[in-house]
């Protein structure tokens, strides 16, 4: 097993699935079993999802909300999601699942507390961690590094809706991009390919975190990526090697 511990990381888009906003019971089933299938291969597996389908920060500049309110209100759904990620968790599998959450809400989460996350990991149980950093002004991308750093995971799996990794330009518009099976956090964070937000790229860069960028809507990939298979792009401190 190439990776024993690892952090998914899930856009609030993709609990939506074909919808713009909301919750996708077929989506919700599919995330829940990718889940599962990969914990029951033996992989500890943490959980970061985004509030997306909730609230987006185009709304808050909309409607006037300041920056930091508006995050905070972003904090909240992911929270929400991260509860309905759970209750569907459970209905499907008997893992014991955890939601830990940087924002204090004792009555329906713990509060995430590194050690006792590990913890929880090396029992078994999947933990969905909730509330970003409890910070306003960063999305979901950094804590999820922040997080597997944390937890002292092996990798970090971005998983994505329709795009099956990192191109050398957007091939919905350029149909001569390329996609790259392995780039260098350099190159991501110089060509402003926005993978993910650039500070998070240098935080897993900083401390030699793997990030892989693949196709959620696969079946089973995260176990094929956890076993040791290319798929996708693997963002580390190796060379750029484009697709063939």
């Amino acid at each position: 097993m190439r990776y024993n511990r690892v952090l998914v990381k899930l856009s609030g888009g993709a609990i939506a699935g074909d919808s713009d906003w909301g919750f996708s019971p077929n989506a919700l089933n599919h995330i829940a079993d990718e889940v599962l299938k990969l914990h029951d291969i033996g992989v500890q597996v943490s959980v970061v999802v985004g509030g997306g389908n909730i609230f987006r920060g185009e709304l808050g500049e909309e409607w006037g909300i300041e920056r930091a309110e508006a995050d905070n209100i972003g904090m909240i759904a992911t929270v929400t999601n991260s509860l309905m990620l759970r209750g569907v968790l459970k209905s499907r599998g008997t893992v014991d699942v955890r939601v830990m959450t940087a924002i204090p809400i004792n009555t329906v989460a713990e509060p995430f507390i590194r050690l006792r996350a590990i913890r929880h990991l090396e029992h078994g149980h999947i933990v969905v961690l909730a509330g970003g950093t409890g910070n306003p002004y960063v999305t979901t991308d950094y804590p999820s590094v922040q997080r597997a750093l944390e937890l002292r995971a092996d990798a970090l799996l971005a998983a994505k809706n329709g795009i099956d990794g990192i191109y050398t330009s957007d091939p919905n518009r350029d149909p001569a991009a390329q996609r790259y099976k392995q780039i260098n956090y350099n190159t991501v964070i110089q060509n402003n390919l926005r993978a993910l937000d650039q500070s998070a790229v240098l935080l897993a860069r900083d401390h030699g975190l793997p990030i892989h960028v693949f196709n959620f809507d696969t079946p089973e990939i995260m176990g094929q990526i956890c076993k040791g298979e290319d798929i996708g792009t693997l963002i580390s401190n190796n060379g750029d090697i484009l697709a063939e």
